[in-house]
């Protein structure tokens, strides 16, 4: 029986298929800019760029910020990420001055596409799908590799020289400096922020999680000295078989996050949740990186308004959905929320909207978790009286 999120996304994946790009040998062509840093033999990693046989402006391979506003459908998206061939060679992490290293800098620096050539050891094979990561095509261990002159994004390259900046400062500065989420986390994963002695590569997984509770942690503080909004406000948006519901209540800060899989292996209906009080959370969440994301992405939003509240998030994925990475939850969530919000008095009438648009009982969500249920508590009536479907 499946318990955990990870696993039934593991499930999940082992069951698709994905048709990536064949190449040979030696490839030449562009890279959007993009790098992937895994994680497994830690503390020496599997670092290398990622490359498209194409030359020409390939950004749009690894620009997930601009997907869901220019109405890229799920099979576009995977497409690009199945052209994308990933070299890689073991490196360890503090070693920077690794010439393959500086090339990955460059890269991950870069304003635009950069053309590129390389030779790998072995032709590049298979696909990469996994619960936690965007996708990506065949890879193979890199034995040459060469970019050409790379022209630096102003507001990374200034990150890059100031050492004396923490990586916290640097990631809350190119945010406020409006640069691409990727882009920081990219700049980050590669060790280019962050004060001298501290920088190394960091997998991509991490270097993900650790922008959004980054940002997250920084947003809250700003929050919780703001006043308290005064309703209910429901926001809504859908793309990539998703769909989320996120109400705000008139609370100080809380969150509780839930999000459920219908029937994308079989019959099942699962609801997977996670939740904090107005306390700092101390462990990793359960439910993963689309929890940090989905904070951060409210929160940021809260901070722009000078307001505070807490936070529930529905979130249903729908037949055909495919796991893209925590982008798709980041990019959704930052959607909704710059949408137009419905307001209601109590939260029973904002739970009563929610339920017209979601799959799933509002009822399973409440027994499913925790915040939600103290929140709805009564003696003069039953969550079932309140959330019948229909």
């Amino acid at each position: 029986m499946i318990t955990t999120k990870n696993a039934y996304l593991q499930k999940l994946t082992e069951q698709i298929q994905m048709k990536s790009v064949k190449v040979g040998k030696d490839l030449e062509g562009s890279t959007p800019p993009s790098v992937f840093i895994g994680r497994w033999s830690y503390p020496k990693v599997y670092a290398g760029p990622m490359m498209v046989g194409e030359t020409g402006d390939t950004s749009i391979m690894d620009s997930p910020e601009s997907w869901i506003g220019e109405h890229k459908t799920q099979e576009d998206i995977i497409n690009y990420r199945m052209n994308l061939v990933r070299g890689k060679q073991l490196i360890k992490i503090t070693d920077l001055e690794n010439p393959f290293v500086e090339k990955l800098q460059d890269i991950s620096l870069a304003s635009k596409s950069i053309d590129s050539e390389a030779t790998f050891g072995k032709r590049p094979r298979g696909a990469l799908l996994t619960e936690d990561s965007m996708p990506h095509g065949p890879s193979a261990v890199i034995e040459k590799f060469d970019i050409d002159a790379v022209r630096w994004d102003k507001q990374l390259e200034k990150t890059f020289y100031d050492t004396d900046l923490t990586a916290r400062e640097a990631v809350l500065n190119l945010h406020n400096k409006d640069v691409p989420f990727t882009a920081m986390q990219k700049a980050f994963s590669v060790g280019a922020i962050g004060t001298k002695y501290k920088r190394k590569l960091v997998p991509t997984r991490w270097s993900i999680t650790a922008c959004d509770s980054t940002l997250a942690d920084l947003f809250l503080k700003e929050v919780r000295k703001f006043d308290i909004l005064d309703t209910y406000r429901v926001y809504e948006f859908g793309s990539l078989n998703n769909y989320y519901i996120i109400i705000l209540t008139p609370t100080e800060w809380q969150y509780e996050w839930y999000e459920a899989f219908i029937q994308l292996i079989g019959k099942e209906e699962l609801i997977f949740s996670d939740y904090e009080t107005n306390t700092d959370k101390k462990e990793y969440s359960s439910v993963g990186g689309c929890y940090y994301t989905s904070k951060m992405a409210v929160l940021d939003a809260l901070v722009k308004e000078k307001k505070q509240a807490g936070l529930i998030v529905l979130r249903e994925a729908y037949e055909g959905y495919v796991p893209l990475g925590v982008f798709n939850v980041r990019e959704n969530m930052k959607n909704a929320m710059s949408s137009p919000y419905k307001e209601f008095e109590t939260l029973k009438d904002a739970l009563k909207y929610a339920g017209t648009k979601l799959k799933i009982p509002i009822s399973k969500y409440v027994k499913q978790g925790t915040l939600l249920n103290e929140l709805l508590h009564t003696k003069q009536t039953t969550l079932d009286m309140y959330f019948k479907k229909g």
